[in-house]
């Protein structure tokens, strides 16, 4: 796999660390790129995809470093992913420079329940010679309220909400509510969004390789014949050839 924005901050987040991050299933012997079992590995059949759209992933503190963390794979998938630990009264000046960068226009992914009715978008219309980039807030639901609430760099970007038509396939963490999906759940929906439906397609799929191979470490099973990874290649094929 090739190294990408989460794998290097996740190195800079473990070396300030003052003692041993001990999440749940610290004692596995995990991939520190992909984050499942060793023998489970991934790493060797991602297959990244350029896109028009960006993503920028603001993180919470330690959520980085979660081995159950969803973010990552979105930089596994789309080439142009930027990721930054959010802080409330520093915010990294890179981050401020991308989301002003000409190239891109900016949209908060975030219920629009949370937003003014103004800022609410539901289509991701960009002005001619502009990308879309996405910023996802990345951390429990608590958290994610919290930094939308405290970071006033984004009051004046729009806001795209997008709806969980399906309850989320996130079988990792306990969501805190109906409706909530993991963040490479909601990314895949922004791609589909933003018309780059292989993306989507490669990004949802990748999303079930990762949650198979996790869950299959965590309560020692065996893979299923076929599983998530055989379909996963045929969805590349079909992007490959289409």
């Amino acid at each position: 796999m090739k190294l990408h924005a989460i794998h290097r901050l996740y190195d800079e987040r473990l070396a300030q660390s003052t003692k041993p991050f001990r999440a749940r299933g610290a004692s596995v012997e995990r991939c520190r790129h992909c984050m499942v079992n060793a023998h489970l590995c991934i790493c060797a059949h991602n297959v990244r995809r350029a896109s028009h759209a960006g993503f920028l992933l603001v993180m919470y503190d330690d959520e980085v470093l979660k081995p159950s963390n969803t973010g990552r794979l979105i930089a596994d998938a789309v080439e142009d992913t930027y990721a930054y630990i959010w802080s409330r009264t520093s915010p990294n000046e890179e981050m401020l420079a991308l989301i002003k960068d000409p190239m891109w226009q900016p949209f908060v992914i975030f219920p629009e329940q949370y937003s003014t009715p103004e800022r609410v978008v539901n289509i991701p219309v960009v002005s001619q010679g502009k990308r879309p980039l996405f910023i996802l807030i990345d951390g429990t639901w608590s958290e994610a309220k919290k930094i939308f609430r405290k970071s006033p760099w984004i009051d004046s970007l729009p806001v795209l909400s997008i709806k969980a038509d399906d309850a989320s396939r996130y079988k990792m963490r306990e969501a805190c509510g109906e409706g909530q999906l993991a963040t490479a759940e909601v990314a895949a929906k922004v791609l589909a969004l933003a018309g780059d439906l292989k993306a989507a397609d490669c990004l949802d799929a990748w999303f079930d390789v990762f949650k198979e191979h996790y869950l299959t470490g965590k309560k020692q099973r065996q893979l299923p014949i076929p599983g998530a990874l055989d379909r996963y290649k045929d969805v590349v094929a079909r992007c490959e050839v289409a």
